[in-house]
């Protein structure tokens, strides 16, 4: 079990990276960003959804509804209330451990601490619904194929290695960010900061995909000048609310 779970993270995480990069491509920020707080193609949120998606499938048998297609109703919506709650306890260990925020759904209907949002949980529950009927019969395959196949464990081990080396590069990261927005007493949007990286600091270095930070300018630099543009945010708001009063 210990070495399923640790493919699917793998796999998950890595797949997970490349939807979201997608996403943020033609629907989101409309240009090429590396999602995530790590360097590597990979975020975790997406592995351990996977792993819960593998062992709540195991649960249909113990619905006892007898309409299928409202067993498999009940199963995705399970699916997707798991995975909204991975995402609020990922995103909530980031902002009151990190001062950091990894996804910002403040503008969205019904959200909880810009965390999540009703819209996101019924997108969890459409990947459920594809996950169920397109990948789980060829992840049932792949561990099949894996307990035959014991000597691709090193293929995940080598994974597990890089990716602890990425985690403990980029937590040095975000240590120092956690640092300095503690020290401001602000939270620090991670998509905004790295906005702000790429449209001012463009002509000191050439464009990174997995390094965006790493522009050929002082950390603390970046953070000043994403604090700078913070408050004139945050002062432009409050004129704006005393225009509309007046």
């Amino acid at each position: 079990m210990f070495l399923t779970l640790a493919f699917l993270f793998s796999v998950g995480s890595m797949c997970g990276w490349g939807l979201e990069v997608l996403f943020r491509r033609f629907f989101s920020a409309h240009h090429w960003v590396n999602p995530g707080f790590l360097v590597g193609p990979y975020l975790p949120l997406y592995g351990f959804s996977l792993c819960a998606l593998y062992l709540l499938a195991g649960l249909e048998q113990l619905i006892t509804l007898e309409q299928e297609w409202l067993r498999k109703l009940l199963l995705f919506l399970l699916m997707a209330i798991a995975i909204t709650i991975l995402e609020y306890v990922a995103g909530l260990i980031f902002i009151r451990g990190m001062k950091i925020k990894l996804w910002d759904y403040s503008e969205r209907w019904g959200n909880i601490n810009g965390i999540i949002c009703p819209l996101f949980s019924f997108f969890w529950m459409v990947l459920s619904a594809l996950y169920y009927f397109l990948i789980h019969p060829s992840i049932l395959s792949a561990l099949s194929w894996l307990s035959e196949n014991l000597a691709f464990s090193f293929v995940i081990g080598f994974f597990y290695g890089v990716f602890l080396l990425d985690v403990a590069y980029s937590t040095q990261l975000m240590v120092k960010i956690r640092a300095f927005a503690a020290e401001s007493g602000i939270v620090v949007r991670l998509e905004e900061l790295r906005e702000d990286v790429r449209h001012a600091f463009e002509k000191h270095s050439k464009k990174r995909f997995f390094f965006p930070m790493r522009v050929g300018v002082p950390l603390r630099e970046l953070l000043e000048k994403y604090l700078t543009q913070h408050y004139e945010n945050k002062k432009q708001f409050h004129d704006f609310l005393h225009r509309k009063k007046g």
